[in-house]
């Protein structure tokens, strides 16, 4: 157009790819006249000279200086086509004042989603074509599954194709015409100006991907469609595929920046999207945000304008057209600066999503305060509260059947609430199972009548991972009971409910609920630990009335574990039920209880239960039990843990109902064995039922050894009464420490604890604690000692 106008040279002159050089005598009135050499190509544009080197891609700036000015000087560095405008405009401040200056929003509500749909349809279909369209020109493309499109989509674009239209024609006719960017960019504003700030940009790009799209459509369908064909030859598509090698290159620049762009866009329209009535613009990162948008608007549909220009000087000037290092270093600064504004975009948004979600988070946590404070018919809006189906009216899985079901199978019955975390241990499963499968059995008992489902916890703010995923399909997959369907059905307002309310610090619990919804028991499992079904229908008054009928007797201790046990009871045999991890003093005790009833020609049977923790040890005392014959034992770990499970259980019962007597005499005894579990061996005598004598491993072993001292009384006192007294005065000499742990996952922790030996308040402690046992989790106890 330079040459045309000066020179008034015949517009059917053609010029070549080649530069064209042109010699201009310069004089003045003045001055002496002197040459200018100017090396001109085809589009009349100054090429970068050889004796220059190419400019460098800007530095990425910091954010908010990139977004509130537009970007590390970007318009100071870019030398554009016609670029006396844009030296004129370099200063970024002075530029979007211009652009601001041009919005005049006319209040109207513009739905633009449904149009991005669309676009990004069109624009994603369209990047993945160019390279098999590229490298496979003549073969048709597989097809991908088109989007469902909603039909308020027609009455959308009824309303904005004049628009888009409107805005396409001002590209192309800028682009043709050698208008620069910039003006073009300003003109595209001034067009738009009565739309808000994201339906500009969703306008603009609409604009941009019906030229495109149309571009790569020719591409695809022109060898075997005769119109296509036609029209492809019109705007040089043949010869454009012919010679694609050398155009990958521009196609992939101008890939990625159509990519940055519609991340851009998309980032705009979710903040349009924000709910006002959970965010409002004096949130800090809202407010950063909306000063930046104008900025983020102006360089993608600054973008939009570059693509374009591309395209456009392609079909018009063929595949001849070569891409200058200028334009290259364009398109790629143009995509650094996009991807930068749409990092920080997204991070406003992720801010503003986290806002969002807290006050939601609080507003569903009253809302679940107050619900369960009302009153109501049924226990469907309680559970609709806990389990949050969203879409899907099945939320929950039956057991039994492995089936989705709707959380109607559960309306008006007894529902104990199963909470974990994904560690829950297979003991625990293993004997809520046994229990549950128990109750199964007779259908129309009382105590059957309850539905238990599991409520798996998962730290919000921990990534969901496909090894997490597997963990939960493992146990569900276990599981009898009704489980929900993904651990994402429970809201983080629910967690919170969960542990603030019902206390739950990942250490299993059962929360019972009746038939209308109300909570009868914060935490069932120990009274499911302790009675299992019996304790139905779970409420604190029927664990009042439980421990009511209960005495310290040895069915209290192993009464759902062994029925071996329970048949020595009966037969009224001597007992010693004793555990610890030292094989040495297992080996003497037993010895010398064997001899000691030999001696006293009493029947006696011994049963070694292990210890709650250090489960290696205890395998290697098992391994010498079943050696050297030394006594009865429990094959089965589950027992094990299942027998100390159920005494601590005794103890946090107590403490749950907030009555842990200091001075009740089976809870005194309780805790002794606790305690001495903690501190080496420890005995447990019963003659039946009848519990003689409670006592720590050195003293009962003492008493043993010393059987000639006290075997005198038996005739006397009988054999019970003779080794308790000597027990006692072995007792009063030597007292052991008594220690309890109570893990940070346990709940609810006394504030103070009298010892059960010498009845002073035991000192307070914090340790830290592994035991490197599976299933054992490292815990954080406070410890009380004296």
């Amino acid at each position: 157009s330079f040459l045309k106008h000066c020179y008034k040279l015949q517009p059917k002159t053609q010029f070549a790819s080649s530069p064209y050089s042109l010699i201009l005598t310069i004089s003045s009135s003045k001055q002496p006249s002197f040459l200018l050499l100017i090396t001109m190509d085809f589009r009349g544009s100054l090429p970068p000279q050889k004796a220059l080197p190419p400019p460098r891609a800007p530095m990425p700036p910091p954010s908010r200086q990139l977004m509130r000015g537009g970007g590390g000087g970007y318009g100071e560095q870019q030398q554009h086509r016609g670029g006396g405008n844009m030296m004129m405009m370099s200063d970024d401040n002075v530029m979007m004042k211009q652009i601001v200056a041009t919005h005049a929003p006319d209040g109207r509500e513009v739905d633009v989603k449904p149009l991005l749909v669309l676009v990004e349809d069109i624009l994603n279909r369209a990047t993945l074509q160019v390279d098999t369209t590229l490298s496979q020109p003549m073969q048709a493309k597989n097809e991908i599954e088109d989007k469902a499109y909603q039909i308020n989509q027609v009455s959308m674009l009824e309303a904005l194709s004049y628009t888009i239209d409107r805005v396409s024609k001002e590209i192309a006719y800028k682009a043709l015409g050698g208008a620069d960017a910039h003006s073009t960019t300003v003109a595209i504003f001034e067009t738009l100006a009565s739309f808000p700030w994201d339906a500009k940009l969703v306008l603009t790009l609409a604009a941009f991907a019906l030229h495109y799209g149309e571009f790569w459509l020719l591409a695809q369908i022109y060898s075997s469609n005769q119109l296509a064909k036609a029209m492809a030859t019109l705007r040089q598509l043949p010869m454009i595929m012919e010679h694609s090698g050398p155009l990958k290159p521009r196609f992939d620049a101008l890939n990625k920046l159509i990519k940055a762009m519609v991340e851009v866009t998309r980032c705009m329209v979710q903040f349009k999207e924000l709910p006002p009535s959970y965010i409002s613009e004096d949130v800090p990162a809202l407010t950063q945000a909306m000063t930046h948008i104008p900025t983020a608007v102006y360089w993608t549909i600054r973008s939009v304008v570059a693509c374009a220009n591309q395209i456009t000087l392609l079909t018009t000037m063929g595949h001849e057209y070569a891409l200058s290092t200028t334009e290259a270093w364009e398109l790629s600064s143009l995509e650094h600066k996009l991807t930068n504004i749409c990092d920080h975009l997204k991070q406003q948004l992720g801010s503003c999503y986290q806002h969002i979600d807290d006050k939601k988070n609080v507003e569903t946590f009253r809302m679940l305060v107050e619900l369960f404070e009302m009153t109501h018919i049924d226990n469907m809006k309680i559970l609709k509260a806990l389990i949050h189906a969203r879409d899907d009216p099945m939320p929950i899985v039956d057991g039994s059947t492995k089936r989705k079901v709707t959380l109607e199978v559960l309306r008006r019955k007894n529902v104990l609430l199963l909470i974990s975390d994904l560690n829950i241990s297979h003991d625990e499963l293993s004997i809520l199972e046994q229990i549950y499968n128990e109750s199964r059995i007779h259908t129309t008992r009382l105590d059957s009548q309850y539905e238990v489902i599991w409520i798996p916890v998962v730290d919000p703010s921990i990534v969901w991972t496909e090894a997490m995923h597997k963990q939960f399909e493992t146990l569900q997959s276990t599981m009898p009971w009704y489980t929900v369907s993904h651990p994402s059905v429970i809201e983080k307002a629910v967690v919170r409910y969960i542990r603030e309310k019902w206390h739950f610090r990942n250490k299993a619990i059962l929360v019972v609920l009746d038939p209308q919804g109300r909570v009868v028991s914060p935490n069932a499992i120990h009274m499911m630990w302790i009675w299992g079904s019996n304790a139905f229908p779970f409420t604190s008054l029927r664990e009042e009335s439980l421990w009511r009928e209960e005495a310290w007797r040895l069915e209290l201790l192993v009464n759902g574990i062994d029925p071996m046990i329970l048949n020595w009871i009966k037969d009224g045999k001597y007992i010693f039920l004793y555990g610890g991890d030292d094989v040495e003093w297992v080996r003497k005790f037993t010895n010398t209880a064997r001899a000691v009833a030999v001696a006293s020609r009493i029947p006696l049977e011994m049963a070694y239960v292990g210890k709650s923790t250090k489960k290696e040890l205890v395998r290697r005392v098992l391994a010498t039990i079943t050696v050297e014959k030394l006594s009865y034992f429990w094959q089965d770990p589950t027992m094990i843990w299942f027998f100390w499970t159920r005494l601590e259980s005794m103890l946090f019962s107590k403490i749950q109902q907030g009555k842990l007597d200091d001075h009740d005499p089976m809870m005194l005894e309780i805790k002794k064995l606790l305690s001495y579990d903690k501190e080496g061996g420890w005995a447990v005598l019963s003659k039946g039922s009848n519990i003689i004598s409670n006592g720590h491993g050195n003293t009962v072993l003492t008493t043993l050894v010393e059987y000639d001292l006290w075997k005198e009384e038996i005739p006397v006192k009988g054999f019970d009464l003779a080794y308790d007294d000597h027990h006692k005065k072995v007792h009063g000499v030597t007292y052991p420490c008594c220690r309890f742990e109570f893990p940070n996952t346990a709940g609810r922790i006394p504030e103070g604890m009298k010892c059960p030996e010498c009845h002073r308040y035991m000192e307070k402690y914090t340790t830290f604690l592994c035991c490197h046992d599976e299933g054992h989790p490292t815990a954080s106890p406070f410890r009380g000692e004296l």
